[in-house]
């Protein structure tokens, strides 16, 4: 059950993340240009704040 929703949960995370580049290459390329001239703290930052949420939500609909 467990590596079923761990499965399911990256296959999704995969279709997501395909949607940018698969519907706007162009506008896809600048977001990532933009994100490369971020300072690293902020990158962190936003990565934890990404973690955080997850988690949050993951309990929220599991709970």
């Amino acid at each position: 059950m467990l590596w079923n929703d761990l499965l399911a949960a990256v296959a999704l995370l995969l279709v997501l993340e395909g949607l940018m580049p698969f519907l706007n290459p162009a506008g896809f390329k600048r977001a990532l240009t933009q994100v490369a001239a971020l300072p690293d703290r902020v990158l962190r930052a936003m990565g934890l704040a990404g973690m955080v949420l997850g988690a949050l939500l993951l309990w929220w609909l599991r709970g």
